[in-house]
């Protein structure tokens, strides 16, 4: 494992200014490698450090954002696809913007759902990659600098913090729905 770790700085170090081009690629490809987000942004704090990591994740989670909502409004019959599965996984649930940017902290949780989410919630390009990037921030953070130890803590500690998070999504769809959402507070 050592020798691995080695050749991967190596080559991080050997490709220079090139290395972290990659890995904002390696963010608009993974999707298509069926890489969950937390491994990605955990790496990334792995081999770049903690804030250089952090900014590659937030720059590639943008971009990959931002070709999502090209191809959902390129493609009718990609978005049907991914509103089918949203349906599946969500059971139709509506949810609030705050609800949504829980959910992106929460590891395992598909990110292109969520956007679609956005998207559905969003008048505009401009207005969705507003929320979505402020959405990508605080993971990116969580993801890149304690993800590692997230994954090293017991499955009793690891299912505490997504019991609280659920509770904290729960709460904050309840008072939402009788306050109103910032998107409906802004229009």
């Amino acid at each position: 494992m050592e020798s691995i770790q080695n050749a991967v700085f190596n080559a991080i170090e050997y490709t220079g200014w090139l290395a972290p081009i990659l890995f904002i690629l390696l963010h608009l490809l993974r999707p298509l490698l069926f890489l969950p987000v937390v491994l990605v942004c955990m790496a990334g704090g792995y081999f770049f450090g903690f804030w250089a990591g952090t900014v590659y994740s937030i720059i590639g989670l943008t971009l990959m954002s931002a070709v999502f909502y090209w191809i959902v409004n390129r493609f009718p019959g990609f978005q049907q696809r991914v509103a089918k599965m949203k349906r599946k996984v969500f059971q139709d649930r509506e949810m609030t913007l705050v609800q949504v940017m829980i959910l992106r902290m929460m590891p395992f949780v598909h990110f292109h759902l969520l956007s679609l989410y956005l998207i559905e919630m969003t008048q505009n390009f401009r207005n969705y990659m507003y929320f979505s990037t402020a959405g990508i921030i605080l993971p990116s953070i969580m993801f890149t600098g304690f993800g590692h130890i997230l994954m090293e803590l017991s499955w009793g500690y690891a299912l505490i913090i997504i019991a609280l998070l659920g509770l904290l999504f729960v709460y904050i769809g309840r008072r939402e729905k009788e306050e109103g959402t910032p998107l409906e507070k802004q229009a």
